[in-house]
């Protein structure tokens, strides 16, 4: 049975919004709301829930890393079949990824393919268990009765009886953009430019992110051409427009891939507080009407902007979430013990209904306390019910608590799989950047290796003409020099001639004293017709 009332929290990083909701006859009324900055999250909510007086009311909150995927399946297969396919479908996407399909929780809706009519779409929601958990904990002393992914629950505020197609562009820290078509959710985007990217960027220049958030709220984009803008109004513009502008073609490309026109865009979150957003996205849209989108279920109030509702809008859509509307299986929060106890074990404690009233109120442990009872009966009644109480509630936390030692173990379980599956991935990208380092390692050792091979050349290339310099200034007048060799790398051989032998030797004694080269030696001379050639071999030095 949904709920009468429901507070909505929709958390970010440095804020919350917070609306509390209530539903009498089919009418629908926001009875508190607004927007607390926090620096301790835990200390904000409590503070929030103390403002609104909701101790025991129900709580809404938003997913925080949720996954969206979408596959095509026959419409002709039973449900079992469906829930089989959809799950065979998710463990192939999570294996192509490295994903560990047990770490998360999922959900899905079903909605008409309009490509295909022999098909039907599945938008398949996924949120790892761990985030899951740390919502949990943040609202752990509270009512935490719902979990729901914010692009499913900002539809609530749109009046269901217009048919229209339409999108809806929810700017918070990330942008979310809900299509809806024929009056169902068909597709959900999500973009990671956001209300955050620019406020972190103003928070810088202000060192306040609430003032960031005001300077925000009273930005005005200016359409028009030939306007002149203040220098601080361009500071901020200039933070503010390429989020804006990524956004607003995101939304063209989507519309332009749409099988069916898109009658309306509807605008929300931090960035629609923007003045004349809806002009700026109209312009770009090619005259497809744009507006900021407004609760249908709000109206007028004396003393409160109609504004200030819309700057809360993701709180109430989760908030009536709580309270029963929107789309059915999409709240991602386990059912507590509390939530377990059937309602004919509850015991009706309220004295101001009538013996009729109780009666008629149904449950096994109600009765008719109208007339006086003796002694004896109180004290037999006390025992009957506190045995009967002490057995159900014995059988029941038993039963719980072997279900959540099961739960634990597995989720366990899960855990370490999903570590272990980390832990190759790391080995595996260790091995990746080890065998890249020993290649830039080898590549680096051949360019110092060429590096050296080069100077080497470069100092040998004027080792020979200066070898020949120095052996025409030491070569006597009568003697020939008929052939000057580089034989290997730094040996010389030198073939002289001349008709006297110690003009020779005084040649190899010059080259030998003078150091031309190295390691000197010459062969005996050898004479014809009065010449005599020798031999001469050295190293360059």
């Amino acid at each position: 049975m949904a709920n009468t009332n429901c507070l909505g929290l929709y958390i970010e990083e440095h804020l919350i919004k917070y609306a509390k909701v209530s539903k009498e006859n089919e009418k629908i009324k926001v009875e508190a709301f607004g927007i607390k900055f926090y620096d301790k999250l835990s200390t904000a909510i409590e503070q929030v829930i103390q403002e609104t007086y909701s101790q025991k009311t129900p709580i809404s909150v938003n997913l925080s890393e949720e996954m969206y995927n979408y596959f095509d399946m026959f419409s002709l297969l039973n449900k079992n079949d469906l829930q089989k396919a959809i799950n065979t479908e998710f463990d192939s996407f999570c294996t192509d990824r490295g994903y560990n399909p047990n770490v998360f929780e999922t959900r899905y809706a079903l909605v008409e393919n309009l490509v295909d009519k022999n098909k039907v779409r599945v938008i398949h929601i996924a949120e790892n268990k761990i985030e899951l958990n740390k919502r949990s904990q943040q609202i752990e002393g509270y009512k935490l009765t719902n979990i729901s992914p914010i692009s499913v629950s900002i539809p609530n505020l749109i009046d269901a009886t217009k048919v229209e197609n339409s999108i809806i562009v929810n700017m918070e820290d990330k942008t979310t953009i809900t299509t809806i078509l024929q009056n169902k959710i068909y597709n959900i985007d999500v973009l990671e430019e956001g209300s955050e990217q620019f406020l972190s960027k103003i928070n810088l220049k202000e060192n306040s992110y609430s003032k960031a958030y005001e300077i925000c709220k009273n930005t005005t984009i200016y359409t028009s051409e030939g306007i002149d803008l203040q220098k601080e109004e361009v500071l901020y513009l200039e933070d503010i427009m390429p989020v804006l502008y990524n956004i607003v073609s995101a939304v063209m490309k989507i519309i332009n891939n749409s099988t069916e026109k898109i009658n309306k865009v509807y605008l929300t979150g931090t960035a629609s507080l923007i003045n004349n957003i809806d002009l700026y996205f109209q312009e770009y849209l090619n005259g497809i009407e744009c507006e900021i989108l407004r609760p249908y279920f709000v109206e007028s109030v004396k003393d409160i902007s109609i504004k200030d509702y819309i700057e809360v809008n993701s709180a109430i859509s989760l908030a009536t979430m709580g309270i029963g509307e929107g789309i059915g299986g999409m709240n991602f929060k386990g059912k507590s013990f509390a939530d377990r106890i059937p309602d004919w074990l509850k015991i009706d404690t309220n004295p101001e209904k009538t013996p009729k009233e109780k009666k008629n109120s149904g449950g096994l442990l109600t009765w008719d306390l109208g007339q006086s009872l003796d002694k004896t009966e109180i004290n037999l009644i006390r025992t009957a019910v506190g045995l009967l109480l002490l057995f159900i509630i014995y059988s029941t936390f038993s039963n719980v608590l072997a279900k959540q030692i099961s739960n634990k173990k597995k989720e366990a379980e899960d855990a370490i799989a999903f570590t272990n599956s980390q832990i190759s991935l790391i080995n595996a990208d260790d091995e990746k950047v080890k065998t890249k380092t020993n290649n830039y390692s080898n590549m680096i050792a051949k360019l110092e290796q060429a590096n050296k091979d080069l100077a080497e050349r470069n100092r040998r290339k004027n080792e020979i003409p200066n070898l020949l310099n120095q052996i025409m200034s030491v070569v006597p007048e009568n003697v020939q020099i008929t052939s000057i060799e580089n034989t290997t790398d730094s040996h010389v051989v030198i073939n002289a001639q001349s008709d006297r032998y110690e003009q020779l030797g005084y040649l190899k004694a010059k080259i030998k004293l003078d150091m031309i080269l190295t390691d000197v030696i010459s062969t005996a001379g050898q004479k014809d017709n009065n010449i005599v050639t020798v031999r001469i071999e050295g190293d360059l030095p």
